[in-house]
């Protein structure tokens, strides 16, 4: 009877003989033997053999265990449409932050090109004898000039991000 109880709850759990002896620190020999009915676990053994098996050591030495019938389809059947309900939460609400991103983006960018087209290009009446006012200088025009070059091309793939992560009703 503990034989087989414990050869159906190792299968039950999904488990090889050696994994169950890799969790209860055996070889795989013993626990074969055990299942065999050719020997048994001590006491001590047995409480570690009901904790790997999450099983408890009553239902171990009792009866033969009953293994879930096929009719727990429905069951699993309402787990898997909460599993896809949460993940389909998770796409929509990954979805609406990358839209809102490429929205802050496109802003962003916009709004620094406005700035930019608002100031002018002050540093070409800076005085480049003095070496700090020449770095901040070469370092203001370079930013400058790249970011006028690169903002349409942020623009336009922000563009196409909020296009494409829009809510489709």
């Amino acid at each position: 009877m503990l034989n087989e109880n414990i050869k159906a709850t190792r299968k039950a759990k999904g488990l090889s003989q050696q994994e169950l002896a890799v969790k209860l620190n055996v070889v795989r020999q013993t626990v074969s033997k055990w299942e065999q009915g050719l020997s048994v676990p001590d006491s001590e053994m047995l409480i570690c053999l009901s904790e790997a098996l999450e099983t408890p050591t009553s239902a171990l030495l009792g009866e033969n265990l009953t293994l879930p019938e096929v009719d727990d389809l429905k069951a699993i059947s309402a787990k898997l449409e909460v599993i896809n309900l949460q993940l389909a939460q998770r796409k929509t609400t990954r979805q609406r932050l990358l839209h809102w991103f490429f929205i802050l983006l496109c802003a962003a960018t916009a709004a620094i090109l406005a700035i930019l087209l608002a100031i002018g290009s002050p540093y070409l009446g800076w005085d480049y004898a003095n070496p700090e006012t020449a770095v901040l200088g070469v370092a203001f025009h370079s930013f400058e000039w790249l970011f006028i070059r690169i903002a349409p091309l942020i623009i336009i793939g922000a563009g196409i991000g909020i296009f494409l992560t829009r809510k489709k009703e």
